[in-house]
């Protein structure tokens, strides 16, 4: 697989992985932890380099297992975790960015994972009550003592970028992008570009809906998040199959997935694009690393440009709450 260079300087692997699933959001893990470390390094023999985690997925366990995962190989691997959320007693509960506050969960996160720096530390939602110029010169901070190598946000918006950026060189933002998920295409993705910022589409495959996998019929089972998420209700899956469909038919034309045509048009949209979809098996791996030698004409990447206006996309992308630490 090819890389990709983020903001900064930063070159990772056309197509990361994220993490997060191995621990939490969708349901039970039908594997073993000793199964999912041979799954987070089997992804480098695949040529995935940029792997993503975060203190509150768990929490904790999450940037544990990672970090014992990557320790062999830790010089060929670029990885992420993220600080930003108020932890007790095992469960989220706001925003916590206060300069402390990141410098807790940075050494502590060195420990988890089993490294002396972090590559990339996001600020995981914007928080109100903090300057976003505090934030970043925290960060500043830790990069001058060598702990930390890149900043990144994420969810924030243009105007927070701008802010951020003028303090401490934000190397990459990372949101919600996809067929289905456009919101940062008409004020963030201009920044980006302007700023020489790498963009992070995380649930790049619209969790899981744009591999074709799921449809009206599919349950889900207790502690996936996708059931509290309206986009996800069964009402809105069934209206949302015609956007499935005609990537399916894309796909079948080019021997190639689903889902790989969802992860293929992300890389066409900017040299500075790179996804990190999320998986607990290595097939899926290898599926989505495919997706970076799949190749779209410039009249299907403009096909697909348009496909969710034209089609029309059902239900919220998060519920309310969720969408309540989403910065505007």
């Amino acid at each position: 697989m090819h890389t990709r260079t983020l903001g900064q300087g930063l070159e990772v692997s056309a197509v990361g992985l994220g993490c997060m699933g191995m621990s939490q959001s969708y349901g039970p893990n039908p594997g073993t932890r000793d199964e999912m470390i041979a799954v987070l390094r089997s992804a480098l023999d695949l040529g995935v380099t940029f792997f993503d985690t975060a203190e509150v997925y768990g929490p904790y366990v999450n940037e544990e297992l990672v970090g014992e995962a990557l320790e062999p190989i830790r010089d060929q691997v670029v990885i992420a975790t993220k600080f930003g959320w108020r932890i007790e007693d095992g469960t989220s509960v706001g925003l916590n960015s206060r300069p402390e506050q990141i410098r807790r969960v940075a050494e502590e996160s060195l420990g988890r994972l089993r490294t002396d720096v972090i590559d990339l530390f996001y600020q995981h939602r914007v928080d109100p009550d903090v300057p976003i110029e505090d934030v970043a010169g925290t960060v500043a901070e830790l990069i001058a003592e060598g702990k930390v190598r890149h900043f990144g946000l994420s969810e924030a918006s243009a105007s927070t970028i701008r802010r951020a950026h003028s303090v401490q060189p934000v190397t990459a933002l990372q949101s919600e992008y996809s067929l289905w998920t456009r919101d940062p295409e008409s004020e963030v993705l201009p920044v980006l570009g302007e700023l020489g910022i790498g963009f992070v589409p995380f649930s790049p495959l619209g969790k899981g809906f744009l591999t074709g996998t799921v449809d009206r019929s599919t349950s889900f089972s207790e502690g996936d998040i996708r059931g509290t998420i309206p986009r996800f209700s069964e009402e809105n899956r069934s209206a949302n199959e015609a956007l499935v469909a005609h990537v399916a038919d894309l796909a079948a034309s080019k021997d190639a997935s689903p889902g790989q045509i969802a992860l293929a048009w992300l890389l066409a949209r900017e040299p500075w694009i790179v996804p990190i979809p999320g998986t607990r098996r290595t097939s899926r791996i290898a599926e989505n690393a495919g997706s970076s030698a799949v190749p779209l004409s410039a009249d299907e990447v403009a096909d697909l440009d348009q496909l969710a206006a034209r089609v029309g996309v059902q239900g919220d992308r998060y519920n309310p709450q969720q969408m309540s630490f989403v910065d505007k």
